[in-house]
């Protein structure tokens, strides 16, 4: 019989987001359910921790996932604790705070020389957890969290060699800002539109966009000042923030300045590494789905097209994350441009050193299938040699869904249990429907064009559903 081994997920998000709700908060910090799949194997226990209690019919729909044999005992072998703390600060801070919370963790875990502590992202919050807890974390260090920034990344991919945009780092001011875009229109006298970057936005939130067309020649007189006027009309990408609150932000933690790429033909995909001190392994490719700049969703695998140009950058770039000691999970942004040629070309975005918005629909399609990514040939394979394809989204929204409720929601989609070849839907971010109007899916296919089918098939179920009671509501008052 296998050694019992207890993961214990602390999904803690140090990270800044402008106005975020507490019900947003709650949702991200169920994303990573998908792990309460590991209970397929009988020899796993995991103990999941949230600010707030976990509705039972989220978790009941999870262990209804697991195949039938595995799913009796399963709950058995789950522990779930809610620190009862709505507020809007990180997880791992409240329960540093409350030694009863701890102990109940402790208590939870089956044996403590074989379990590990997984966060969202890794801070001096978590590493103490970890020493609290006396648990190894799955996670990089905290000391190198400059390299997940946008002004470490850029530098990183400087000493790896991999092409990035044209762009400044540590800016820090609105000054800074302007000086930035006057150094690069010297470098680049046609540059049409930069994008100024907070270095710990997360999906697009922290960028805005500076309009460049029509100043003045690089170096005249009023240059300057024109570049301040495009600078104070700036687009910012987050909602209902005012500019000054994003000067305020950039200020307490640096940001950058960089080029816009412009092409014909545009993509946004990312590169999964997982790191150890042996090596960076390619456990993903993905294209994002953008709206308005901002990453919404993904489409797995990345196209074949150019799979292969940013597996072979994102394995530079790991290289030198291993070289500075990182271990866990992390992500490579790039844009592709077409060219006229019909190939593509590969600029380095970002280094996200923390799971993210592609870490759990893997962990989904892992869990589920069995199966794994194989970067040679770009494509994820099952144990039968049959190839899987995803498109997931943490953006499936509209004030309609706030009608629904899980039950209903779960219903009128009757309840669904994933085929026998892993294909269907893993929901997740469930308890924001209610408020929020918003939940999060993963929708599995045998082909690209099977999967984004299903995605569709299933979103229509949901806003029908959602319009069909509303109307239902309206009849009855």
């Amino acid at each position: 019989m296998r050694r019992a081994q207890t993961v214990v997920v602390v999904p803690s998000r140090t990270i800044e987001k402008f106005h975020e709700p507490p019900a947003e908060t709650q949702a991200y910090e169920e994303r990573l359910l998908c792990l309460l799949l590991t209970l397929r194997d009988p020899s796993v226990h995991v103990v999941y921790v949230t600010s707030n209690p976990v509705a039972d019919e989220i978790v009941d729909y999870y262990l209804g996932l697991l195949p039938a044999d595995t799913r009796a005992n399963a709950r058995e072998r789950l522990t779930m604790i809610s620190a009862d703390d709505p507020s809007v600060r990180p997880l791992s801070a409240k329960l540093l705070e409350r030694p009863t919370l701890l102990t109940r963790i402790r208590w939870a875990i089956e044996d403590h020389e074989d379990a590990y502590l997984v966060p969202y992202v890794t801070t001096e919050l978590e590493y103490a957890l970890g020493r609290e807890l006396d648990l190894p974390v799955q996670g990089a260090d905290p000391a190198l969290a400059h390299l997940g920034t946008k002004s470490g990344g850029r530098e990183l991919f400087a000493r790896a060699g991999v092409a990035h945009p044209l762009g400044v780092e540590h800016v820090r001011s609105r000054a800074d800002v302007i000086a930035a875009i006057a150094r690069l229109r010297a470098v680049r006298a046609r540059l049409g539109q930069v994008v100024v970057k907070l270095d710990d936005g997360v999906s697009g939130e922290g960028n805005a966009i500076v309009e460049l067309r029509g100043l003045p020649r690089s170096g005249t007189r009023t240059e300057l000042h024109k570049i301040a006027e495009r600078v104070d009309a700036m687009r910012l990408q987050a909602t209902g923030v005012a500019p000054h609150e994003y000067f305020e932000r950039l200020e307490r933690g640096g940001g950058i300045v960089e080029e816009r790429i412009v092409a014909r033909e545009l993509r946004s995909p990312s590169v999964q590494l997982e790191l150890s001190p042996v090596g960076a392994v390619v456990v993903s490719t993905h294209d994002q789905i953008l709206s308005d700049d901002m990453c919404v969703g993904c489409r797995f695998p990345a196209e074949p097209a150019y799979a292969a140009t940013i597996t072979e950058a994102a394995a530079r770039i790991g290289a030198e994350l291993v070289r500075e000691g990182a271990i866990g999970r992390a992500a490579i942004d790039f844009i592709v441009a077409r060219n006229r040629s019909g190939s593509w070309s590969a600029y380095a975005i970002e280094i996200n050193l923390r799971k993210g918005a592609t870490t759990h629909p893997l962990y989904a399609l892992e869990l589920v299938t069995g199966g794994a990514y194989d970067p040679a040939a770009a494509s994820f394979r099952l144990p039968d040699g049959s190839t899987r394809h995803y498109v997931a989204t943490d953006y499936l929204a509209s004030p309609r869904l706030c009608a629904l409720g899980n039950g209903v929601l779960l219903a009128h989609v009757d309840r669904p249990r994933l085929d026998p070849d892993g294909c269907g839907v893993v929901f997740h971010m469930l308890s924001g429907l209610t408020e929020l109007g918003r939940i999060g899916m993963t929708v599995i296919g045998r082909t690209a064009a099977d999967a984004q089918e299903r995605f569709e098939a299933v979103q229509s179920a949901l806003l029908t559903a959602a319009a069909n009671l509303e109307s239902e509501v309206a009849v009855v008052a």
